[in-house]
């Protein structure tokens, strides 16, 4: 087992709800309530679950784009909450972002070379050979031709944009990066091709991966292990294979059961969820997903469940395990 890189304890980040004429706060939004998890490194650990459950949050948390409310982020060994920002700027070359839409995340204004040296000229103290170099490098390492680095974002389709955003993501050779849901704006021909590109980056670079995403076909092929979301909380964790062959969790169960099967030949039970997601403004007492359980038993109503590891490392929060 390689060594801890990321070590997530207890975040919280909750997001004021503005009313009234004076525009107080009136409320608040639980984004992100009490969530745990380490990554080590070069693994792919994976946020899966509906959208509006706070996986995209989590992931802007702990690289502080969002400052939470509450709760730790160790990153190799330094507490990120007590760094300043300044300290905080520096500490970004090793922690970078791959955001979900290459349409919206590329400043159009700005050709490809000057993207991806604008990393390099933020963290870097380079000169503009090293800086070439270093474009050429990781142009190439993502497979885009050197040739149209002074193309502009619109010039290209949604897959090579994708790559753009990866490389500029990498050109600073960080440990770690949060990849948030970084193929559902694609094609799925070419969301194939950007898995296998994250992944042999992967190993070239020696990466750490959270990789955020709703696509339970994605998740499986690029994740050494799952944590399922549910309004904010993390219900279950555990090793891919795991928690795809045995899921604990009725949330869980639910999610796996809508994967559509590969031979229409095979039949499978749907479980269909009834009732709405709660609110985040006001999430139920108890069991985040006691008011959507058949399973639900009185205990749900009234009492967080805590964390129970079965064997294998494989993690739940239900009430169904406490004996």
């Amino acid at each position: 087992m390689n060594k801890t890189l990321v070590d997530v304890e207890h975040l919280v980040t909750y997001f004021p709800i503005m009313g009234g004429i004076i525009r107080k706060a009136v409320g608040q939004v639980h984004a992100v309530e009490d969530v745990s998890f380490s990554i080590c490194e070069q693994e792919t650990f994976s946020l899966v679950g509906e959208s509006g459950c706070g996986k995209s949050t989590t992931g802007r948390s702990i690289l502080r784009l969002i400052e939470p409310t509450s709760g730790k982020v160790f990153f190799d060994g330094t507490d990120l909450s007590t760094l300043s920002p300044e300290e905080m700027r520096r500490k970004r070359k090793n922690m970078q972002l791959i955001f979900q839409n290459p349409y919206a995340s590329l400043n159009p204004r700005m050709s490809v070379r000057r993207l991806l040296e604008e990393p390099l000229s933020v963290h870097m103290k380079m000169s503009q050979t090293q800086m070439d170099r270093e474009v050429q490098w990781i142009t190439e390492a993502v497979g885009l031709n050197p040739e149209q680095l002074d193309r502009y974002p619109h010039q290209f389709s949604g897959g090579q944009r994708q790559r753009i955003a990866i490389a500029r993501a990498l050109i600073t050779k960080p440990q770690f990066v949060v990849a948030d849901e970084p193929v559902s704006a694609l094609d799925v021909s070419i969301q194939s091709q950007i898995l296998n590109l994250l992944m042999d980056l992967q190993r070239e670079l020696r990466l750490s991966y959270l990789f955020i995403s709703h696509d339970l076909h994605v998740v499986r092929r690029i994740s050494s292990r799952i944590g399922v979301m549910y309004l904010g909380r993390i219900v279950e964790t555990g090793k891919t294979e795991s928690v795809y062959s045995t899921p604990l969790h009725p949330y869980t169960k639910a999610l796996l059961s809508a994967i559509p099967k590969e031979d229409p030949a095979e039949t499978k039970e749907r479980i269909r969820l009834e009732g709405d997601v709660p609110s985040p403004a006001n999430p139920p007492s108890g069991c985040p997903f006691h008011n959507r359980c058949k399973s639900c038993m009185p205990v749900c109503r009234q009492t967080m469940p805590d964390a129970k590891t079965l064997e294998d490392g494989h993690t739940v929060y239900c009430h169904l395990y406490d004996t």
